[in-house]
């Protein structure tokens, strides 16, 4: 057997493109197996079949000037042959002559003249010979399955992705496609039944086997298909919702869902507002990525470790929620298409299992309010966080040790609905950011507070506790740091808008490594 190098441009994968000839044979590629199939693995068929193609076609061209040598077939003068054993090198017989050799049966010899003048003489009508087989494309190491995968398979699948969600033939669940004329039927009574299924496991999400097995659904010989099937049925009905973490499917009735799931707490809401960025110096840029606040607008790299300690604000204290920001995004699960993913945090300590939710779309996981209760956290805690090797499962751990009395930073608020910051000594029993930390003795008071501000300007609210704040201190000065974690308990504000405002009004004076007061001259409105 002959085996030709197939040779494709270096550009060749990198400039790759789904056309409709590539959709076409991905649709005939699962009507034959009729089983639901991955991106990945429909990419893998893809560059196989891609391979093939290119291969035939480079066979064609260099078959195109003449015939392939083969020693069992006859030629006469004149006739152009390819040599494959020899690099496909091309020349023309020149004559033909009966061979001798009494050890095999009759044959010829040809002589063959190549492009560069040279002769050769090639045995013929040689029935016995390791040449007469057909020619196979082998793969330059370059271009063989393994390296391809290796180095463009994701830009491959991405691609692959776009062009299949573009045609309605095709209908996709979780990270897995199918056609849609082949799914079986699934009728109301099924769903109807699933709701109620749902309902009775007291909001609880079920995995589809799970539901199938009480839906008295008959299985066919394709068990896959027929779970894809009670799939795309439940995804297109809107009482459902699929909230498994990526590679499991759960189903989640839409309206037993937490109401923090379903639209953001009032103290996580965000009001756009515009700033000029380009006030904000070096040092407010450092702190902005330090604080690493979910609703910042940098770009920051995620994770490359599978562990990390953020700092608890207020916001997400009093909601019971942990921020997702860009660069502890990977630490959390994520789903091919649902926002809001069901998952289990786990306490590193106690091994306790905490239901919780993600919801990506607006960065914060829910589920955690009785937790920090139970772990005495403080606005400004320590909480690390970690991935484990289960896509549904994290490890949380709270900085916890015997209480000490401290004196700390605490927030009231008064009948008027303005917070007063005092000094007072608090037993506390966590690690925490000295500058982030506060003690909110009654929060529901911090609630009013909250709604009664809402009509307030923000530029108003950062002067009044910053004016409050300075006065717990001697030098009657405070950190942008400080400020950041006080006024987001009366109004949610990433850092930079805050930062701007420190950098631009003539109200605040900056005295040095971030720490502001209110300017000479001015008055309280």
């Amino acid at each position: 057997m002959t085996n030709l190098p197939l040779k494709l441009p270096a550009e060749y994968w990198s400039n790759f493109s789904i056309m409709q000839r590539d959709v076409d044979f991905i649709q005939n590629h699962l009507f034959e197996v009729e089983t639901p199939l991955s991106t990945h693995q429909l990419a893998l068929v893809l560059v196989q079949e891609c391979l093939r193609i290119e291969a035939e076609d480079q066979l064609k061209q260099n078959l195109a000037d003449g015939a392939l040598y083969l020693p069992k077939e006859t030629y006469t003068p004149g006739q152009r042959l390819i040599f494959p054993a020899l690099g496909m090198r091309k020349g023309s017989v020149q004559s033909v002559r009966p061979g001798k050799n009494p050890d095999v049966a009759p044959f010829e010899v040809i002589q063959v003249q190549f492009e560069d003048g040279s002769t050769r003489e090639f045995a013929a009508s040689l029935e016995e010979h390791r040449l007469n087989h057909p020619v196979e494309t082998s793969l330059d190491p370059e271009t063989d399955l393994p390296s391809i995968l290796a180095r463009y398979g994701t830009d491959i699948e991405k691609k692959l992705d776009s062009a299949l969600a573009l045609d309605e033939n095709l209908v996709r669940i979780a990270d897995a496609w199918f056609p849609l004329a082949l799914l079986l039927d699934i009728n109301t009574g099924h769903l109807n039944l699933a709701e109620a299924i749902l309902e009775m496991n007291s909001g609880e999400p079920l995995a589809t086997q799970a539901l199938m097995r009480q839906l008295d659904i008959p299985l066919d010989s394709n068990p896959q298909l027929t779970e894809f099937s009670v799939n795309y049925a439940l995804q297109e009905d809107g009482r459902f919702d699929e909230v498994g973490p990526a590679g499991e499917v759960l189903w989640c009735l839409r309206r037993l869902e937490p109401e923090q799931v379903q639209n953001i707490p009032e103290a996580l809401r965000y009001d756009l507002m515009e700033y000029d960025r380009s006030v904000l110096t070096e040092q407010m840029l450092s702190l902005e990525a330090e604080l690493d606040d979910e609703l910042s607008e940098t770009e920051r790299a995620p994770l490359s470790t599978t562990e990390a300690t953020i700092t608890l604000t207020y916001p997400h204290w009093r909601t019971g929620t942990l921020p997702v920001s860009q660069r502890i995004s990977a630490l959390f699960p994520t789903a091919m298409h649902s926002s809001r993913i069901r998952f289990t945090l786990i306490d590193a300590r106690t091994g306790e299992r905490i239901p919780a939710w993600v919801v990506r779309d607006y960065g914060y996981v829910y589920g955690l309010q009785k937790w920090y209760q139970k772990q005495k956290l403080i606005p400004g805690a320590y909480i690390h966080i970690r991935r484990t090797q289960n896509p549904g499962e994290v490890q949380i751990e709270a900085r916890t040790h015997r209480a000490n009395r401290e004196w700390m930073r605490t927030v009231l608020a008064g009948s008027d609905g303005e917070l007063v910051f005092a000094l007072l000594k608090h037993e506390v029993s966590c690690d925490y950011d000295e500058r982030m930390a506060f003690i909110v003795p009654d929060e529901t008071t911090i609630d009013a507070s909250f709604k009664q501000k809402s009509r307030q300007s923000f530029e108003r609210i950062v002067r009044e506790i910053l004016q409050k704040l300075a006065g717990l201190t001697p030098q009657g000065h405070v950190h942008a740091e400080e400020l950041y974690a006080a006024v987001n308990m009366l109004r949610r504000t990433p850092p930079a808008p805050l930062f701007a405002l420190l950098a631009s009004s003539p109200q605040f004076t900056h005295i040095g490594d971030l720490h502001y007061r209110i300017a000479s001259g001015e008055t309280e409105n």
